[in-house]
């Protein structure tokens, strides 16, 4: 069926990684459906419908982007944002937070637009290390770069509260980079018929297909296992490792700073995951038995906020097998603590959740990201006070105490 473009598999993404007893995920044309049905019962496979009309989440998303025009003063986080309102968010963030935040050229993406990253960071005459954080490296994964612009907020927020309390950016400066696959988030946006969009945008030599799978095109067991060099697949690897100029942008950045980076994490949706090394080997990283505690401790931390549960583990254990992923790189380049988040849902929205789904992922998230890195902070800092998490967690409470006593009135 897969070979007769009736079912475009979401989860797993090639048919050879079915296994028995898997759960598959996967999009059906509504003109192919009757035959799907009858080729699933013939071979007395069971199945049920998640979503029963993906156009009309589409539809649904694209109505509610049109309602209000981009305020640039009152920015809003429980909305998705097209890549113009997200480069002058940028913007505000270093207007409002000059004392912490700058905005920086990372490279150009091929069809020749900015990727910025914003770097948090308080003055301080001594050695700084680094923690990387990357969304939106997948078109249509647009609660990955929400999170980032979460994420910023509330590091800036949690230091404005109490400055004096906060030792924590004394010691480390954060890297963000909203989207990553700026050219095709731009492009998920303005096709109608492209929401799905996963790869970049560019070329393909003797072929009318286009696009990357950005995800696939770093220098881990290259295209070795789960990555296409077929372009026209979502899952195409690209000519060479780090033929993308996105992929080369942040490898770059990464290798000239790779002596302070402590950690790196990469937002990705869907499946509520938080995968470890490795997706190309079924082997353990060096530091795996940490990286599972820390793992399991961040997934617990953010299921006490919404009770949304996530699986732990190296991706070729709990998803599948995939090389050239920007985490097994950063793995291998040698940054001790790699992580990817495939954020909610887990299978009813699969990559559209609306915009009333935007702020709950994001709280928890926020709590799971925190336990990791508040782990590395009293790793390498253990000497410094007050841990960070205990400032956001005040600044948490109080926003929540501020709900409940509203709903008492």
């Amino acid at each position: 069926m897969v070979e007769n473009d009736w079912i475009d598999l979401w989860r797993p993404e090639f048919p050879e990684r079915i296994q028995p007893q898997d759960e598959v995920h996967a999009r059906i044309s509504a003109s192919a459906l009757d035959t799907v049905k009858s080729e699933l019962k013939e071979w007395a496979l069971q199945y049920s419908i998640l979503t029963q009309n993906i156009q009309e989440l589409l539809d649904n998303q694209i109505q509610n982007e049109d309602k209000q025009p981009f305020n640039t003063r009152a920015h809003s986080y429980i909305k998705y944002h097209p890549m113009e309102e997200i480069y002058h968010w940028m913007e505000q963030m270093k207007e409002n937070y000059k004392e912490l935040v700058t905005q920086h050229l990372l490279g150009m993406t091929y069809q020749k637009r900015p990727m910025y990253y914003l770097k948090i960071s308080k003055k301080s005459d001594k050695p700084k290390k680094m923690i990387w954080m990357d969304c939106g490296i997948h078109a249509r994964e647009w609660i990955a770069p929400a999170f980032c612009q979460w994420f910023v907020r509330e590091v800036l927020e949690a230091y404005t509260a109490d400055p004096d309390r906060d030792r924590f950016l004394q010691h480390i400066d954060f890297y963000i980079l909203p989207v990553l696959n700026i050219d095709g988030y731009i492009h998920s946006w303005t096709e109608l018929q492209e929401c799905l969009w996963r790869k970049s945008m560019s070329p393909c030599e003797n072929s009318t297909c286009f696009g990357t799978d950005l995800n696939r095109n770093f220098e881990a067991k290259w295209c070795s296992i789960g990555g296409s060099r077929n372009c026209c697949l979502n899952t195409y690897c690209g000519s060479a490792p780090e033929s993308e100029p996105e992929t080369i942008a942040v490898a770059g950045f990464l290798r000239k700073h790779l002596g302070n980076v402590l950690c790196y994490l990469t937002i990705h949706s869907y499946g509520q995951l938080i995968l470890m090394l490795y997706g190309y080997t079924n082997t353990t990283a060096s530091n795996h038995e940490e990286m599972m505690r820390v793992g399991e401790k961040a997934a617990n931390a953010l299921e006490q906020m919404h009770g949304t549960k996530f699986k732990v583990g190296p991706s070729s254990w709990v998803l599948y097998y995939s090389s050239g992923s920007s985490r097994d790189w950063a793995g291998d380049l040698g940054i001790d603590f790699s992580y990817t988040f495939e954020l909610r849902d887990n299978g009813a929205y699969h990559f559209l959740l609306l915009e009333d789904q935007i702020q709950p992922p994001c709280e928890e998230t926020m709590d799971a990201v925190t336990t990791i890195i508040e782990h590395i902070y009293d790793k390498h800092f253990p000497n410094s006070t007050p841990p960070v998490a205990a400032l956001w967690s005040a600044v948490l409470m109080s926003c929540l105490l501020s709900v409940h006593f509203a709903n008492l009135l």
